[in-house]
């Protein structure tokens, strides 16, 4: 399909163009050729959608014109994609100390980090409570080793240098002793895998070494011993010394212990980019955490979100063609922003918050609207783009055979054939049979095909209609379709329901009706 810009364009967010739920050819087509139109005397970036999908006679206009069929979206709501969240809040390892973990929480003004994994999993949660319960609340001296604390951490945490050992091995078994007492009570208090932390006493720390250690801190210094540290090597003790005192390094030691060991990782709380707003907003009312993850499709990680970032959404910016009834537009409008209108229907029932281009015409077809517009900003017609808009103009007067058909309807279909390089007859008959290739398609599938809901005071009702070329393709499906119509109503809730069944090349249209008084509005009308 012809396009002024590619898809990747680094102007503000995209516009999206949208026709009506149920689309016919015209919503399709007038959708594609104004995002086109759009893209051609705007910077910003345009592109078509559909509410729904598509028909046969729709399906065979763009084939025959080499047009890719629009992107189908159900709702233009406010996601959580479309919120300022925190992206950069970057996943954290579990093995991250609580120690950095907090000056993590601090430089970046947050509380909640998440744990990922290699692949961007979220494996977990912990908040600034969780790392205040482990300084103010654990008590047990082997829980370095329950946490299976890397060395690495320790090192980290007490700003300590290895004078020998495996920094990458972890604490995995034992307690942590500070030894100050003398040779016999070092051998009651210190057993074999025990981290001690020890000052600078050369006896002492021989003492301890005898015991077989996993690891002894010497505190105070910056170098020790040779022969303690040929001692230490000899039995794979690893020896790390720091310039912190043994209170100051006794007091620290706990904050070496993985964030893993710690954080949530049952029930956790996650949304993703896809997620409504409204949605996110009412499971958020029953649950006290103040930050969560946000996943793609994938369950990858993305960021971090609190309340605060619901308060300011960015609304998806839509312009709607061949429309403006609230009922036919596609679910979540009242949440965006709408640009523009372009449309040759009654006015309906959408409201905007502000003035809007709005422009409304008496013709046949919204794509014949849509061709003026290429023509009074002198926009060049693209092959691709003149075969589309003659699809729809065609479709919707039923190829000028309508009452609302105007002059200026046929005339843009001449000229739009003749730049498209199509015969105006033939091309039609084409694909009117291919709209009538009803085929196995079910009443359902047939009465939503064409499918307007319309409000008239206190009524609610709905019209469809099924085209075809023949009397004989309309009678084979005539009573699935009467039979249909009750349910019909039931699902849209509807008081009444229309299906006009047109034979195309006749002119001529039968009126199913539905609900209660349905002929006597019809009569009226």
């Amino acid at each position: 399909m012809s396009s002024a810009k590619d898809a990747n364009s680094s102007q503000s967010t995209p516009v999206w163009v949208v026709g009506h739920k149920n689309p016919d050819t015209d919503s399709i087509c007038a959708a594609i050729a104004y995002a086109y139109f759009k893209n051609q005397v705007d910077d910003r970036l345009y592109i078509p959608k559909k509410a729904g999908p598509i028909n046969e006679e729709t399906r065979f206009a763009l084939s025959s014109f080499g047009v890719r069929e629009p992107d189908t979206v159900q709702n233009v709501g406010i996601q959580l994609k479309d919120i300022h969240y925190n992206r950069a809040l970057e996943g954290v390892s579990g093995h991250l100390s609580l120690k950095k973990a907090w000056e993590m929480m601090k430089e970046k003004v947050v509380v909640t980090l998440p744990i990922t994994s290699i692949d961007d999993r979220v494996l977990g949660l912990i908040v600034n409570g969780d790392l205040t319960y482990s300084y103010m609340d654990i008590y047990d001296n082997d829980v370095l080793s329950k946490a299976r604390t890397p060395y690495r951490n320790i090192l980290e945490t007490v700003e300590g240098k290895l004078i020998c050992g495996n920094e990458h091995a972890s604490f995995v078994r034992g307690k942590v002793v500070v030894a100050a007492g003398n040779r016999a009570k070092i051998h009651d208090e210190v057993e074999g895998d025990d981290l001690v932390i020890v000052g600078d006493v050369v006896e002492r720390q021989f003492a301890i070494l005898e015991e077989i250690p996993s690891c002894m801190i010497v505190t105070g210094v910056s170098n020790v011993d040779p022969e303690v540290i040929k001692t230490a090597d000899a039995i794979e003790c690893v020896l790390i010394t720091t310039e912190y005192d043994s209170f100051t390094t006794a007091r620290l030691i706990n904050q070496a212990i993985p964030i893993d060991y710690f954080m949530t990782r049952e029930n956790l709380i996650v949304f993703h980019d896809d997620d409504y707003i409204d949605e996110v907003k009412e499971i958020m009312t029953k649950i006290r955490h103040r930050d969560f993850p946000i996943l793609d499709a994938n369950e990858k990680y993305l960021g971090m979100f609190s309340r605060r970032h619901l308060l300011l959404p960015r609304k998806k910016q839509v312009i709607l063609v061949d429309h403006n009834e609230k009922s036919q537009a596609v679910d979540g409008i009242e949440e965006a922003e709408i640009l523009e209108i372009i449309d040759h229907h009654k006015i309906g029932s959408l409201e905007t918050i502000s003035p809007i281009y709005f422009r409304n015409m008496p013709l046949g077809c919204c794509s014949t609207i849509i061709y003026g517009l290429y023509r009074e900003h002198d926009v060049p017609v693209p092959e691709d783009m003149a075969g589309v808009m003659l699809s729809a103009i065609l479709s919707d007067t039923l190829m000028f055979r309508s009452p609302t058909c105007t002059e200026t309807d046929r005339q843009a279909a001449e000229e739009l054939a003749e730049i498209a390089g199509v015969e105006i007859e033939p091309y039609a008959m084409q694909m009117f049979e291919a709209g009538s290739n009803f085929g196995d398609k079910t009443p359902e599938q047939l009465i939503y095909t064409d499918f307007k809901t319309f409000v008239q005071g206190e009524v609610n009702y709905g019209v469809s209609q099924v085209s075809a070329v023949t009397d004989r393709q309309l009678d084979a499906v005539k009573d699935g379709l009467a039979d249909y119509m009750e349910k019909a109503m039931q699902e849209r809730k509807l008081d009444m329901v229309y299906v006009m069944l047109t034979n195309i090349l006749d002119q001529r249209t039968r009126l199913l009706m539905g609900g209660k008084d349905a002929d006597k509005v019809a009569r009226r009308g």
